[in-house]
Order: C-alpha cells, then sequence, then structure tokens
C-alpha cells in the first residue's frame, strides 16, 4: 500500500547497524517477514568492517517487542497450515544467530519485551533495561510454551526462579532481568536517546559508563526462598501442592495462577525447562523448542488459549484435557517427538561454546 510504513526500519549511521522494529500498534510485535529482514542484515554485518555494533529498538513508547504474532499463528494452527512452522524455524535460527553475534548486539529492552521479544534480546551481549521494562515468557496463558530460547535462559536463573516465571507468566521488572541473567544494564528511559547519541559518536564502553546506573533490586530474588522450597518439586502437581500448604501468602495465591494456566502446556513447560538446563547450548535448546512448538500447533489448547485472550477476549479459556491429573505421560511425550527432515538441526560452533 502506497505510503505505508516498513514494519522493520534498517540503516547504518556512524558505524552502528540500526534495527528498529516498526509496528508500534502491535507494540512491534515479530512476523516472519520481520525475521528475515533482521536475519540478512546481521549476516550482512556481521563481516562488514564499517559496523562495529548493532543497535535495536522497538519504535513508540509502549515497548521493544510483544512477541510473535500470535494472530496469524492462531489461524495458521486452526487450518492446519505449516507457516508457523516455517516462521518458527527462521526465528529460532536468527535467535541463535544472536547469541553468538561476534560484536555488540545492543538490545534496548524498554517497555514490554515478551516471547519473541526476548528471543531478539535477551540472547545479546549488550542488554539494557529501563524502568519501564517489563519482560516476560507468558506461553503457558495461551497453551503454547516457552520457546525463542527462553527455556534456556529460565533454565539457567537462580534456583527455581525460571520455573515460577513460565509457569506463572509472571513478569521481570529491570532488577529482576538483570539479577537472573535476561539483561545486563540499566538505564533511565529518559537517558537513552542520550546513550545511542554517545553510542554512534564513542565507543559502547564509555558510553555505557556514563548513562548506566546500578539495577534497582530483584523483588523475585527476595522471594527465593518459597519459590525454590514450591518449585524444585518433580510434577506440577506437587508444586502446586506445596504452594497451597506454604505459609507465604504470595505462595498461596500463586498456587490460582498456576492452574488458570494449559494443563498440558504447563506440564510440557516443566519438561522443557528440565530438559534445558542439562543440554550445554543454546542451539541445543532450541532445536528441542522446536519440536514442542510443532507439536504444539496440532494442540487443542494452543488454538483455544489464543481464542480466549487475543481473538474472542472472553478470557475463558476451555483446556483440554482440563485438569493436570487428565494430562497422561503420553500427551507430554507427543511434544518432544523427533521430526525426521523436519527437524530443525541447529549445531554449536565447537570452539566457542557458551
Amino acid at each position: 500500500m502506497t505510503g505505508q510504513e516498513p514494519e522493520i526500519l534498517i540503516d547504518v549511521k556512524d558505524g552502528i547497524g540500526r534495527i528498529t522494529l516498526n509496528r508500534p500498534k502491535a507494540i512491534n510485535a515479530l512476523n516472519h517477514a520481520m525475521v528475515l529482514e533482521m536475519s540478512k542484515a546481521l549476516s550482512e554485518w556481521e563481516n562488514d568492517d564499517s559496523v562495529r555494533a548493532v543497535l535495536v529498538r522497538g519504535a513508540g513508547e509502549r515497548g521493544l517487542c510483544a512477541g510473535g504474532d500470535i494472530v496469524s499463528i492462531y489461524h495458521d494452527a486452526k487450518d492446519g497450515g505449516t507457516g508457523s512452522q516455517d516462521f518458527w524455524r527462521d526465528e529460532y535460527i536468527l535467535n541463535a544467530a544472536i547469541g553468538r553475534y561476534p560484536k555488540p548486539y545492543i538490545a534496548i529492552m524498554d517497555g514490554i519485551v515478551m516471547g519473541g521479544g526476548v528471543g531478539i534480546s535477551a540472547h545479546g551481549n549488550v542488554r539494557i533495561v529501563t524502568e519501564r521494562s517489563s519482560i516476560a515468557m507468558p506461553e503457558t496463558g495461551i497453551g503454547f510454551v516457552p520457546d525463542v530460547g527462553g527455556t534456556y535462559l529460565l533454565s539457567r536463573t537462580p534456583g527455581e526462579i525460571g520455573t515460577h516465571i513460565a509457569l506463572t507468566t509472571g513478569r521481570m521488572k529491570a532488577g529482576d532481568a538483570v539479577t537472573l541473567g535476561f539483561a545486563d544494564h540499566y538505564l533511565p528511559s529518559d537517558s537513552l536517546d542520550k546513550f545511542v547519541a554517545a553510542l554512534e559518536s564513542g565507543p559502547l564502553e564509555d558510553a555505557l559508563a556514563e548513562y548506566s546506573q546500578p539495577a534497582p533490586e530483584s523483588a523475585l530474588l527476595g522471594q527465593r526462598e518459597w519459590i525454590d522450597a514450591a518449585y524444585s518439586a518433580d510434577t506440577v502437581e506437587e508444586i502446586v501442592e506445596r504452594l497451597r500448604a506454604s505459609d507465604v501468602p504470595e505462595a498461596r495465591e500463586t498456587a490460582g495462577q498456576v492452574l488458570a494456566k494449559s494443563p498440558v502446556a504447563l506440564k510440557v513447560t516443566l519438561r522443557s525447562l528440565r530438559h534445558a538446563r542439562q543440554l550445554g547450548s543454546l542451539e541445543e535448546v532450541l532445536n528441542e523448542e522446536f519440536r514442542v512448538s510443532t507439536a504444539s500447533l496440532k494442540s487443542h489448547d494452543l488454538v483455544e488459549g489464543i481464542r480466549a485472550q487475543v481473538v474472542d477476549k472472553d478470557r475463558n479459556p476451555q483446556w483440554s484435557p482440563a485438569t493436570l491429573a487428565d494430562v497422561t505421560e503420553a500427551d507430554v511425550d507427543a511434544y518432544f517427538q523427533p521430526l525426521g527432515d523436519l527437524e530443525l538441526g541447529l549445531a554449536a560452533p565447537k570452539e566457542n561454546d557458551r
């Protein structure tokens, strides 16, 4: 359409390769074309000596990126299509490339950063949060499972905090993100433009030294005692039992938050997190996440979850199986089956394992 703004803006200025997600009305939700454009730019800049760093931002005031375009995933899943599988394949390849990027990859995680937004920011090597940052992996609320390398990050938080975040879809603020390994630096939002100007005119280290401040304390870390006590259980049912039996009011409230989510997604998520903790590289985790996402595309709960939260907005999903007790081991196993020729097949570089 004539005059329509591009959905992603890519240019180079003063040695900085700049990527701006440009769908502010959708909080810069990622679609397939945007993922491909990002991948192409990163590949070109990797060996371009005139580009010394990459800067990723979101247009508008609301956030970097609210995730993938789940309405298109809804229609794809409902119609039995494979477009989402193609999207995830390219998105996860991009996530892995970001995780290994050889130049400074600076992600400004201002405002809302969810799902796919985490995938294009939290695997980078320079991750900036502000007082407005709100970071989450909200997948279990739509019958899905944390992906984009989210289970890699969540499984490596102190204790069981990542399990708590995944099963409740809880949000991290700036201090949480820095403490839990999702971010590196805290900058007040009103200094972001000055930071970018300093980045364009001088070394990254100088810009960070001038504008970064000590991160706020992590509220989630302060709750680690009851979180670890509950979420170290081997099953979701036992986690819920421990939460309900806790002496801590917040823990008891949390039991209800967990039980509101898709029962099968909860059980698959717990297994995914436990597996991710044992896997050595981001690439291996993404390979398994791709299996899980592909299986989710054929599930009842992904379509129903998106319908309830985003399409009809009645916030009343009818999960199937309806309860944790109804979810069998076979139901969970089905999400982890090999895909044969369709496997993602990422491999970590041997000389540069993370």
